[in-house]
């Protein structure tokens, strides 16, 4: 099963090193959270930067928060690095639930759902070539990706869930253990039989670790903590941060076991060594 990468967002300059040598590793994937009012990379400029620094692992975003953008933008800009990463690129994405990310954003935070289902049909039209509206054009350019990259559906929601199976090509669950994974692949699945999807939805589960010594991993969980503290449940999330070989290897396990295709490891760890010792434990 492939295994892919989470990124730190300590050091934006540093993800190159991690970049590089991630592509020199059998990790699959490299991902990248998305937040606006958080001393965060900007995904799509930050995973532009990466597919041009590696020739081989994916970029991902996990998950960007398309109701805060611009919807000819967006569609502009995942098309440009879906063409120019030969197809290297998916697009994870999500409502999200910050107010303050929403504000800065100037959209309304009750209305992102239903934002984020008619920016999905937008970016649909665009992918495929097709006029972006009447009267107007197509968006271009056409993604190396026949159909627009690939997309996955972050959340936790029924609504996020029925996503995938209306417009999506897989799920990406994050920070659930994979006894409780299990019941939301399952959900997808259900959906996905709904709405007559043929084949099978891609599903990715992720998890945070970090390795080393006991200030790398205290850094790690305060790093986790500071980016979940808005949910109110930043201390539960730290509880799952995985710190040790053989709990990473049972997740690993869990969630193959559950019918994982991809798993993330999400490193809250800004040391670049986190890629080898990841390495080691995972493909060893």
């Amino acid at each position: 099963m492939p295994v892919g990468l989470g990124l730190p967002v300590d050091d934006p300059a540093g993800l190159l090193t991690w970049a590089r040598l991630a592509d020199d590793s059998p990790f699959s994937t490299l991902g990248l959270l998305d937040r606006l009012v958080y001393d965060n990379p900007d995904p799509l400029v930050a995973l532009s930067a990466l597919a041009g620094a590696t020739s081989r692992i994916r970029v991902q975003t996990e998950v960007l928060l398309a109701p805060h953008y611009n919807t000819a933008i967006l569609a502009k800009q995942t098309a440009t690095l879906d063409r120019m990463s030969g197809g290297r690129f998916t697009l994870g994405i999500g409502i999200g639930g910050r107010e303050d990310d929403c504000r800065v954003a100037g959209i309304d935070i009750g209305r992102r759902g239903r934002r984020l289902d008619e920016q999905m049909e937008q970016l649909r039209w665009a992918w495929a070539g097709q006029p972006y509206a009447e009267g107007v054009g197509a968006v271009g350019p056409l993604p190396a990706t026949p159909g627009g990259p690939e997309v996955l559906f972050g959340g936790f929601a029924p609504a996020a869930l029925e996503r995938v199976a209306r417009w999506g090509d897989g799920f990406l669950g994050a920070a659930l253990p994979p006894a409780y994974m299990d019941r939301m692949f399952r959900d997808v699945e259900t959906a996905w039989e709904k709405y007559g999807r043929e084949g099978r939805p891609k599903l990715v589960a992720q998890a945070s670790v970090a390795l080393g010594a006991p200030s790398v991993v205290a850094d790690a969980r305060a790093n986790l903590l500071r980016y979940y503290e808005f949910t109110g449940r930043a201390e539960y999330m730290a509880e799952g941060l995985l710190t040790t070989p053989d709990a990473i290897r049972a997740a690993v396990a869990g969630y193959a076991g559950i019918g994982a295709d991809e798993v993330i490891l999400y490193c809250w760890a800004a040391d670049p060594d986190q890629v080898t010792r990841l390495a080691e434990v995972v493909f060893a």
